[in-house]
């Protein structure tokens, strides 16, 4: 779903879409929630209405992987991935872990 066909699916799907911004946490730039939201609609339809909190619990996992290097384990890392292909992230940031700064630096 392009940045295009989610504008398409919140138009065609109003209730919905007003649901899902309630959502948004208040500490959530416009760049980060829109990725979020994006993530959320995308996999909505997988979850039964009464049972949204794994899906919201899930799409913070992978915000906060993408926004802040929070690291989780490989299976959940893996499940959000899968569940977020095709969500592009323009000037995410890049984060490096300490045993790859330490090694940069020795090898100088």
């Amino acid at each position: 779903m392009s940045a295009l066909d989610v504008e398409d699916f919140i138009q065609q799907n109003r209730a919905l879409a007003d649901r899902v911004e309630t959502y948004r946490g208040y500490w959530e730039s416009e760049k980060h929630w829109e990725a979020r939201r994006e993530f959320i609609l995308r996999n909505i339809n997988d979850f039964k209405p009464e049972q949204l909190d794994p899906l919201l619990s899930l799409s913070m996992v992978w915000a906060n992987n993408v926004f802040l290097g929070c690291r989780y384990s490989t299976e959940l890392l893996d499940k959000v991935k899968l569940m977020a292909e095709g969500i592009v992230v323009e000037d995410a940031p890049v984060f490096k872990t300490r045993d790859e700064i330490v090694k940069k630096q020795q090898g100088r």
